[in-house]
């Protein structure tokens, strides 16, 4: 015997339906289907984010969504035991779909229903990974507006070790790539750019590298590429690829030389690597390269569920179930919580 839950992720710009198949003797929940649509197009015309487009985008996909996903696994929506939702953090308004679209369905079902932390979504993505990791772990967390260390303990057993100041990681691609003038979403692009650049062309600063803490800051890097941006002027355009090799070499070497900290400080022989930030290849390259010298595994999700899904919804809710963390519950009203640190998890 198993159980299907259902999970729905709307906190920013994308619309995610996932099914997860949990076996009822405590193994490892299996991704059954899922779909997932980019609203990057829309938003591009504005150079970023647009809430109310976003929430009004979400309404139109969200069922469409659902039945792609149950026809793809060969079931009905009537086989569904659990809906799982986003509740935070993320756009109030988004949230506000993806929570009222779950609800709904979980109560016309008379189903339990689950709110789900977004960042645990991304924190336990590399369960669905055809090489998942054990707890306990380091994870570094680099999604959107987040960058984070922490000790990872077990499902829901979270102690954060150092986070970002200000800039975030993904912040600083997007931010940085903005500034050089290259199109939404500017993290990506910018990381592709950089491909053909050198990564020594250019001393940019690395924030809090040798703070003694791991905390993170990257305003001071992305206020650095505005002054050298100005200060290129009309060469910009011809040194562009140099100064984006240059930005992500300062980022990933951060982000490297923490993490290394926090297993050090640790002593844990395993990290993961999640969010969307976690899907760049140098980040990839040059931490994998690193660990393999201290013999310290690394884990990270798929790639193409490194960026917000409803995958990553339905597994966290699966593995909070599993874990006895959580009761999913047929109390239909909701709320969500934009705001929502990850540690104040239980």
């Amino acid at each position: 015997m198993s159980s299907l839950i259902l999970g729905f992720e709307s906190s920013c710009d994308e619309t995610g339906v996932a099914l997860v198949r949990v076996p009822d003797d405590g193994g490892v929940p299996a991704l059954l289907s899922h779909a997932l649509h980019s609203q990057i197009e829309m938003h591009r015309a504005y150079g970023g984010v647009v809430p109310e487009l976003a929430s009004r985008d979400h309404i139109r996909r969200a069922l469409p969504l659902t039945q792609k996903v149950l026809t793809d696994a060969g079931v009905s929506l009537t086989d569904v035991d659990v809906v799982a939702f986003t509740r935070g953090p993320g756009l109030a308004g988004a949230l506000l779909v993806g929570a009222g679209v779950a609800c709904s369905l979980a109560a016309s079902l008379d189903k339990p229903v689950l709110g789900v932390h977004h960042l645990e979504g991304h924190l336990l993505s590399p369960f669905l990974s055809a090489d998942p990791p054990e707890f306990p772990f380091v994870a570094l967390l680099v999604s959107g507006g987040h960058t984070q260390l922490m000790r990872v303990d077990g499902v829901g057993e979270y102690e954060i070790l150092g986070e970002t100041i200000d800039d975030a990681a993904g912040e600083a691609f997007d931010k940085s790539a903005k500034l050089m003038g290259l199109p939404y979403p500017g993290g990506p692009v910018l990381s592709k750019l950089a491909e053909g650049g050198d990564p020594k062309a250019f001393k940019l600063p690395r924030p809090l590298l040798h703070s003694g803490d791991l905390d993170f800051s990257f305003a001071g890097l992305k206020t650095a590429v505005l002054t050298q941006a100005k200060k290129l002027g009309d060469e910009l355009e011809a040194r562009k690829a140099d100064l984006a090799a240059s930005t992500q070499a300062a980022i990933v070497e951060v982000l490297v030389k923490k993490t290394l900290a926090a297993l050090d400080q640790t002593g844990m022989k395993r990290v993961v690597v999640a969010g969307g930030v976690g899907a760049n290849r140098l980040l990839r390259e040059q931490l994998n390269e690193a660990c393999a010298l201290r013999k310290i595994r690394v884990h990270y999700p798929e790639l193409h569920l490194c960026t917000d899904n409803g995958a990553m919804i339905a597994m966290a809710a699966a593995m909070r179930l599993q874990a006895g963390r959580e009761q999913a519950n047929v109390e239909y009203a909701f709320d969500v919580k934009p705001r929502w640190p990850l540690d104040t998890l239980v």
